[in-house]
């Protein structure tokens, strides 16, 4: 079993949490959604304990993929995000939101993954779960080794994301947490966009939304 841990970084105008996977026994290491602020970032990934060799965005939104661009270009390394998102969100300026914080960009996805893809990395394995509702793409990232899930902005500490920007559904929201997310095990800790970590099992008996 490889020696794998999770740090958690907040980020940005909207206090973002980016998270980075990383495997000691390697050195390598993965990014799930860099926000806004690149250098903080690139801090970590110029030091040998963190090797970075991939980027993983949850959904499109500018507050979750500000820095990524950046992020590629300076260590060469793949950008992964779902099919749908890729098709939809992250090659639009307006519907990602990086208009509304005056820094229009868009983001090409190297990798477009499907639902209930597994792709192994850095020494793990991560299982790609298709979860739409926050936005039609949204992807959250189980790795069953660590009992851990990135929701991005589907499945908060006691609460969920918002629906009503580009492409987003309630009633899907509400289908992907019941069907995907609390279908994983009581004990998976569940690593949010925003706010505090919490597990599926106290989601399940204390989320007012469920």
């Amino acid at each position: 079993m490889a020696d794998l841990e999770i740090f958690q970084k907040t980020l940005g105008q909207l206090g973002t949490n980016c998270y980075i996977m990383v495997n000691h026994d390697t050195n390598e290491c993965i990014v799930f959604d860099p926000a806004d602020e690149a250098h903080v970032l690139k801090e970590i990934f110029d030091t040998p304990e963190f090797q970075l060799k991939a980027i993983f965005l949850t959904h499109g939104h500018y507050d979750h993929m500000g820095a990524a661009n950046e992020l590629k270009n300076t260590y060469h390394v793949p950008i992964y995000a779902s099919k749908e998102e890729s098709e939809k969100l992250l090659c639009k300026a307006g519907a990602n939101l990086s208009v509304m914080f005056g820094n229009p960009i868009t983001v090409e996805a190297d990798e477009q993954l499907k639902d209930g893809q597994q792709v192994e990395i850095i020494g793990t394995m991560l299982k790609c779960l298709l979860t739409p509702g926050h936005t039609a793409g949204g992807m959250c990232y189980y790795c069953e080794e660590l009992q851990s899930v990135i929701s991005g902005d589907t499945l908060f500490c006691e609460s969920v994301g918002r629906t009503d920007f580009p492409t987003g559904s309630g009633s899907e929201l509400e289908r992907s947490v019941r069907e995907k997310l609390f279908a994983l095990p009581d004990e998976t800790k569940v690593f949010p966009g925003h706010m505090n970590m919490t597990t599926i099992k106290w989601e399940k008996e204390n989320n007012p939304y469920f």
